[in-house]
């Protein structure tokens, strides 16, 4: 009991770093305006080519199977070898179970293989299952790790819990990045999403990610301002670099500028690489291909 008061007041000095001096009705103000006056500006092929390479191409049904993944897999192949002049998708995302399919079938360098593990989407098991699936999600190949924080945990103020899981997962996934998926449309308020990525990046996440895409709703661009504003916040306030995900909800190309620009507008030139933006969709990949190419296509 003794260390867990310490542990929460070594959390509670690290939040009042920053400002979480806000409202969801300024949030909402700010990311109108960026709409309104900026999205327009990006809304060009280079732009599409850029986030075409920041797509994590995802696959996460019930019905996936080591033949569906195989054939997910190949398109990547196949989409590289079709149009070598555009950028090949930053990621494929599967469940752990299929790390080992992906690595012995993905022949494209640069595509990096991202497992969704801890009990994902809910994150309800106990914390020992949760970092023995990343382990073994890391052993059969996979270079990159999300997981989602446990939002119960944070909802009832235990800020603890919350950072420990993280924290033992981060271990777990020794020197591979780790996303952590905050379910943003969980977590009711302006403020608590920009604690819960502040918790998140002090734990040692190396992105913060939205949401799941099995909740309502899931990303937004007021959740994605926020995020990027707290990336921004500990970046000054540590000089470490934080990557950002929006995932769940990326229904159309305007969706894909909109998140553009907000990273852009907030964190700036620095984060507009495949590397510290990512893009969780899969129809996305589509849409972004038809508008680059000129014509409809369904290549993924």
């Amino acid at each position: 009991m003794e260390e867990k008061k310490k542990d929460s007041s070594k959390i509670e000095e690290a939040l009042k770093k920053y400002n979480l001096d806000i409202t969801d009705e300024e949030v909402q103000q700010a990311v109108q305006k960026i709409i309104a006056e900026k999205v327009h500006e990006n809304d060009t092929v280079e732009v599409k080519k850029f986030l075409m390479g920041s797509v994590e191409l995802t696959t996460l049904k019930t019905t996936d199977s080591d033949t569906s993944v195989m054939a997910f897999t190949e398109k990547v192949n196949q989409f590289d070898e079709a149009y070598p002049d555009l950028p090949h998708v930053a990621t494929i995302c599967v469940y752990p179970r299929f790390a080992r399919t992906v690595a012995e079938t993905l022949e494209v360098d640069g595509v990096e293989i991202a497992c969704v593990s801890g009990s994902f989407p809910s994150s309800q098991s106990l914390i020992e299952v949760k970092t023995v699936e990343t382990a073994l999600a890391i052993k059969d190949g996979a270079t990159e790790i999300d997981i989602v924080q446990p939002v119960g945990s944070f909802l009832e103020g235990d800020y603890e819990t919350v950072v420990d899981e993280i924290q033992q997962q981060k271990e777990a996934c020794g020197e591979h990045d780790m996303k952590v998926i905050l379910e943003t449309g969980m977590l009711g308020t302006a403020k608590n999403i920009k604690i819960a990525s502040l918790l998140a990046m002090y734990a040692g996440a190396d992105y913060i990610k939205t949401s799941t895409g099995k909740e309502k709703p899931a990303a937004t661009p007021e959740a994605a301002y926020v995020m990027c504003q707290a990336i921004k916040e500990y970046y000054d306030e540590t000089g470490i670099q934080i990557g950002f995900k929006p995932a769940g909800g990326l229904n159309s190309v305007m969706d894909a500028l909109i998140y553009y620009t907000i990273v852009k507008e907030v964190l700036g030139e620095k984060w507009l690489t495949n590397k510290w933006l990512r893009l969780g969709t899969s129809r996305l990949a589509n849409l972004l291909l038809s508008e680059v190419i000129g014509q409809e296509t369904k290549f993924f």
